[in-house]
């Protein structure tokens, strides 16, 4: 495949690390990490091989909800830095080849926002038609909670106001009303904003419920909610061209598509694929991939410059809501049996490595499926060196704590005392002390090189997220195998998902004498059968990427 094709569209093979700032690196000794702490561990991320990073939110905040409570959507939290720090960041990054995005939280903003300070205080206040407001609210006000364990309505009184505000979120989080033309010229004018300073897109959070217009008592009067995606796409592209809408749209597969704007590609460049996860976490339950093949032969086909966003974990619990009942029930056999390791009934506030009792091979075998199967791969800050969730801190935090670096007190986080930490380190067996990427930097067996390797084969094998997917039969149930192409190359990947060796045969070439398969994780060379068969021997959770090499074929391999 020609590389140039990959230059403009580089979101469909790029690799995104996503980090809590606040969690990464303090440089000030006041016991949160900052901007300038991310700037200082830039060269961490280029050695990985990261090509974007996404921030979580820096902006100010009460931080009640870890940042997404915002009170200035143009603003740097002091605590984290300044202005001058992100662009700092910024050119740093591009220097390094790393693209920087950042989460856009337009869905709500915190009670101490102006804009609510004022709308509460006057219903002639010009901010009062900014948010959702009704004299009593709706009979289905106990619907669709998101944090049953905190709330019991989507609907708050307000003494002040003297008025019912919507909130899909927590209480002190009030609803932006996107109904209102004013409220989505100053979203276009945040979004416009960041992009002078350099970012290249946003993952816009919670893009259901931003687009929904259902709380509003003309709803059924209103234009199509993806109408306003059309025009903040068309914004974005305006302003600049090869920026991206990453979204968070955790649905079923048929309506994530629209998100994308259907056939047209108008709307979200791309989407988390929130069901593949899922199906995912399902499979290594069962030691089966059948559900995760499910998933993927289900996955609608997309505009053809959009791309799906993959990935293990991320910041938030890891949510099982689409599975049923006694689906979600074997993946908290498997992986979280203990109440404190489930949040809201629904997912797991646990990390990877802890779920999988920190079997290397297996955790090895999920990274490599990761990096393999059709999509971008998403990482969440920690998964390179394998890091644990800390039980102890409440909710989601659990899976938010100090990057670990070194052995040193905190991890090497911070130099403050570990009482003044904003969240409190691992501990035990997944504590920086045997967990860190100081250690693993020198460890040519790790779990941080072995990152390293797959997302360097990763970026040299772009048919993996450009080419079209074809999953092979197998004789063994455990396998998932499926290749990539993508005009004359073509890539095979093979998992085994249990605990016993095996061995396969595949299907994997036209047939034709001089085929080989060159591994592409290992040294090796498989020849190729005329008849297009190939056998191969996987150990208990194996994995292979192999390189379908024709005579005449010019690879460095």
């Amino acid at each position: 495949m020609r590389l140039t094709e990959t230059a403009d569209i580089w979101w469909k093979n790029a690799v995104i690390y996503c980090l809590d700032v606040e969690a990464f690196f303090d440089t000030d000794g006041d016991g949160r990490g900052d901007l300038r702490g991310v700037s200082q561990r830039i060269d961490h991320l280029a050695e990985l091989g990261v090509t974007c990073l996404w921030l979580m939110p820096f902006y100010p905040t009460p931080d009640r909800d870890d940042g997404y409570d915002i009170t200035d959507f143009y603003g740097v939290d002091p605590r984290l830095g300044t202005h001058g720090d992100v662009v700092e960041l910024i050119t740093l990054a591009r220097d390094r080849g790393i693209r920087v995005i950042v989460d856009l939280v337009v869905n709500h903003t915190s009670d101490q926002h102006p804009w609510f300070q004022s709308a509460r205080a006057s219903r002639e206040s010009p901010y009062r038609g900014w948010y959702v407001w009704r004299d009593e609210p709706p009979a289905d006000a106990d619907q669709g909670i998101v944090f049953p364990d905190q709330e019991t309505s989507l609907w708050q009184y307000d003494e002040e106001a003297k008025q019912y505000y919507l909130h899909r979120f927590y209480k002190h989080q009030p609803d932006l009303d996107i109904a209102n033309a004013e409220v989505r010229e100053e979203i276009e004018r945040v979004i416009g904003f960041w992009l002078e300073l350099g970012l290249s897109g946003f993952r816009v959070d919670a893009v259901p419920f931003l687009i929904d217009t259902a709380g509003a008592l003309d709803a059924a009067e209103l234009p199509d909610p993806h109408d306003y995606l059309r025009d903040l796409r068309a914004f974005v592209d305006r302003r600049y061209g090869q920026a991206i809408l990453l979204g968070e749209v955790n649905l079923p597969y048929e309506d994530v598509r629209r998100f994308y704007g259907d056939e047209d590609g108008d709307e979200l460049t791309m989407c988390f694929d929130f069901i593949g996860m899922q199906r995912l976490f399902l499979s290594l339950a069962r030691h089966n991939p059948a559900e995760l093949v499910k998933a993927l032969r289900a996955r609608p086909v997309l505009p053809e410059d959009a791309q799906w966003g993959t990935f293990v974990r991320n910041h938030d619990e890891l949510t099982l809501d689409k599975l049923s009942d006694a689906e979600r029930q074997e993946v908290f056999d498997a992986f979280g049996p203990d109440k404190d390791m489930q949040l809201y009934g629904r997912g797991l506030r646990r990390r990877l490595p802890p779920m999988l009792g920190n079997n290397q091979a297996q955790l090895k075998m999920v990274y490599s499926l990761l990096f393999s199967l059709p999509g971008t791969p998403v990482l969440f800050y920690g998964e390179e060196i394998g890091m644990g969730e800390n039980l102890a801190v409440e909710g989601r935090y659990a899976v938010r704590t100090p990057m670990q670096w070194t052995t040193d007190p905190n991890g090497g986080f911070s130099m403050a005392d570990p009482d003044e930490l904003a969240t409190p380190v691992v501990e035990g067996e997944f504590g920086p002390e045997h967990v860190n990427v100081a250690a693993q930097r020198r460890d040519p067996d790790s779990l941080l090189n072995w990152m390293k390797l797959l997302i360097e084969r990763y970026r040299e094998c772009p048919e993996l997220s450009w080419g079209e997917c074809t999953i092979l039969e197998t004789e063994a149930p455990s396998v998932f195998a499926h290749r990539s192409d993508h005009e004359d190359g073509t890539i095979v990947a093979v998992h085994n998902f249990a605990a016993e060796p095996v061995e396969i045969t595949l299907a994997v070439a036209g047939a034709g004498a001089g085929l080989r398969a060159v591994d592409l994780l290992c040294e090796g060379t498989t020849e190729v059968g005329n008849d297009g068969l190939l056998s191969l021997e996987l150990e208990p959770y194996g994995c292979r990427w192999l390189r379908v090499v024709r005579p005449g074929d010019r690879y460095i391999i």
